[in-house]
């Protein structure tokens, strides 16, 4: 099986942190006691280890977790769990993932986001007699619920959505709800800042604790905030890395990864990001 990309670079991580502290080349530049031309183009994508770990404390990064992304050494292993499959479909320029999980016994069945295409999810759930009892959605990006109303007719499922983001044809529901289906239970956790609903799905039932983040988290990154990016660095914290280290990390783009592995590796969260002991 190809393994999925990461959905970030080294390049990318920069650039999300700089934009969201409002840093210009220049500044970082004077912070670090660099040249503003070198941060320039290592946010163009030409790395330089000495120009990515002088300027790493000034964006607030784990600077080992942004050199090891850049080396392309930034990388869990493959992950696979019974009763949890992941589709991944082409929107634009992107690959986005949905996800489904199952109980074998009542062939009862959840899914999280609609992907841009849900043919592959749909005919999945026909393959196995699956019936789908509710679809959750982690924020309403259009990539994320492109087939909402498909889904939604072909299943008869009620589908549930943060308050803050209110759509038609979903619920709306206030962050701490509970959904308990017996083999399965779901808490709602705000992960707000890439969007102001943004919503994690934390599942106990599977093999291993589970958490659907949609755009909040990445393998080795995080989504950025498209609304407040101390919000997003803030709610991830508070609500993603409190989870078990065992957790599995189901996010919108890219590769599934554990919290273990992202608190170790990724440059947003690693261990010296904001902790002053760069």
């Amino acid at each position: 099986m190809t393994p999925i990309a990461l959905e970030d670079t080294f390049a990318d991580v920069v650039s999300k942190a700089a934009r969201g502290l409002l840093l210009t080349d220049k500044c970082i530049a004077d912070r670090s006691g660099t040249d503003p031309d070198k941060v320039a183009a290592l946010r163009a994508g030409h790395w330089d280890e000495a120009i990515g770990r002088r300027i790493a404390p000034v964006l607030g990064l784990d600077t080992e977790g942004l050199v090891e992304l850049a080396s392309g050494r930034s990388r869990p292993l493959p992950l696979k769990l019974a009763n949890l499959e992941a589709f991944h479909t082409p929107y634009g320029d992107m690959i986005v993932n949905s996800y489904l999980a199952w109980d074998a016994t009542s062939r009862s069945a959840v899914a999280f986001d609609t992907g841009a295409d849900s043919s592959e999810l749909l005919e999945f759930l026909h393959q196995h007699d699956l019936k789908l009892v509710g679809l959750f959605l982690t924020h309403t990006h259009g990539d994320h619920i492109f087939d909402l109303d498909r889904i939604c007719e072909k299943t008869h499922s009620p589908a549930f959505v943060n308050e803050l983001e209110p759509l038609s044809g979903a619920e709306s529901f206030v962050a701490g709800r509970v959904w308990d289906y017996g083999w399965l239970r779901i808490e709602s956790r705000l992960t707000r800042g890439h969007s102001r609903g943004g919503t994690t799905y934390f599942l106990a039932g599977l093999e291993r604790p589970v958490a659907i983040v949609g755009d909040a988290l990445f393998c080795g990154s995080m989504g950025g905030g498209m609304v407040s990016y101390i919000d997003a660095i803030q709610t991830n914290r508070a609500e993603i890395f409190t989870l078990p280290p065992q957790t599995v990390i189901c996010p919108g783009h890219g590769p599934m990864t554990t919290l273990e592995w992202e608190s170790a590796h990724n440059p947003f969260f690693g261990p010296a990001s904001r902790s002053g002991n760069q």
